[in-house]
């Protein structure tokens, strides 16, 4: 393969755990960083922008700002002002992303016949996806909306172990109201070349680092980016020996990945 030119970073399960560093995860950054390479953190979290994780991580001690740092929120206002320009779109969402939508025209339900909205958003799972707010989904969607997802992860990894997200209501939603939801965070291609347009890389020598086989690691090598599983974070044993392809490297954690750029060159 190619020599190294960048590499791409899942942060939950990859370099925290509810945001707790995992063991030589900020010293691998740092020797990162010092080599050089150009890299971005990439994630679906759909309940923080894009300053605020800077400002956690940095808390940490990683050396990330806003800037290094493309979020599946920021991905959906880029699709939303490309694909739906000008609708009306309901957010439904644990957490205040709005920041990070820029350019995206939100309506709330209260706000009278002028909010029926064109695209029913779904961002990350949590308290906000009630019933009510599934119903209500469901509604539109029967009625005419779009449906847009930030992304179909099915669980994440929490310090008290895995918890449901938004792909465990999404599927029942999809199923109801005979529709396929568009998706816009990882696995979507579309997420990847933003993220390597960002880095004005090349998917021939990039990296993606990731905890989850499916959409962080498979969904990249489909788009030409060398696949780095890690076994942290969501990581199981059985998803991974039932996954329908292989990863290109498989390490312990991410403390691995400086020696991993080296051996591949940069």
């Amino acid at each position: 393969m190619e020599r190294i030119g960048a590499v791409l970073i899942d942060i939950d399960g990859v370099l925290t755990v509810s945001w707790k560093p995992l063991p030589g995860a900020v010293e691998a950054l740092r020797r990162l960083r010092a080599s050089g390479i150009p890299l971005a953190l990439v994630t679906n979290n759909t309940s923080r922008t894009r300053a605020v994780i800077a400002d956690r991580l940095a808390g940490a001690g990683f050396p990330v700002e806003a800037d290094d740092i493309l979020t599946a929120p920021v991905a959906t206002a880029a699709y939303l002002r490309e694909r739906h320009p000008e609708a009306r779109c309901l957010l439904i969402s644990t957490g205040d992303v709005r920041d990070d939508l820029s350019g995206v025209t939100l309506v709330e339900e209260e706000d009278g016949e002028g909010a029926v909205p064109d695209v029913v958003v779904l961002g990350g799972a949590g308290p906000a996806f009630t019933y009510a707010a599934l119903d209500r989904a469901f509604r539109h969607v029967q009625q005419g909306a779009r449906l847009v997802a930030m992304h179909r992860n099915l669980y994440w990894r929490t310090a008290d172990g895995l918890a449901l997200d938004t792909g465990a209501f999404l599927g029942g939603l999809e199923q109801a109201a005979r529709t396929e939801a568009e998706i816009t965070g990882k696995p979507a291609p579309a997420f990847f070349a933003a993220a390597l347009s960002h880095l004005g890389a090349a998917p021939a020598g990039t990296l993606m680092v990731g905890d989850d086989i499916e959409s962080d690691v498979l969904a990249a090598q489909r788009s030409g980016i060398t696949g780095v599983l890690v076994r942290t974070g969501k990581y199981l044993p059985e998803t991974h020996a039932a996954a329908d392809g292989t990863p290109d490297h498989v390490l312990d954690s991410f403390a691995d990945v400086p020696a991993l750029v080296e051996r591949l060159g940069h």
